[in-house]
């Protein structure tokens, strides 16, 4: 299992703990340090069954700064897709990536269905 996270994200720790708690064996990586590629970004989108947008970190500095709230809509998918590998700290964290499964973003409940 791979958890994708940012180490300074409040919610980021949040999650980190959740599976600390549960004994879940992961793989860490940084998504400022290791930002995901293209390719891992197009994998987890078609295994999660979520609209791209979710993919976006909509509460960042990057995001807003960048105007996407209004842009992102005229970008078309490969435009978004090229976009989010620029620039881990434009992709919604924490995800976690299982054999059978992708989350995105930490909501407890969510988290707790798969655990």
């Amino acid at each position: 299992m791979l958890f994708v996270c940012y180490p300074k994200c409040a919610t980021c720790r949040k999650a980190k703990a959740f599976l600390d708690a549960r004994g879940v064996q992961y793989q860490f990586r940084d998504i400022k340090l290791e930002p995901p590629t293209e390719a891992d970004l197009r994998a987890w989108h078609a295994k999660s069954g979520l609209p791209l947008r979710r993919f976006f970190n909509t509460s960042g500095q990057q995001y807003r700064a960048l105007g996407l709230s209004k842009k992102r809509g005229s970008m078309n998918e490969d435009e978004q897709f090229q976009l989010l590998a620029t620039d881990g700290m434009l992709v919604k964290r924490p995800i976690l990536v299982a054999g059978d499964f992708i989350l995105v973003g930490f909501r407890q409940t969510e988290w707790e269905a798969r655990f």
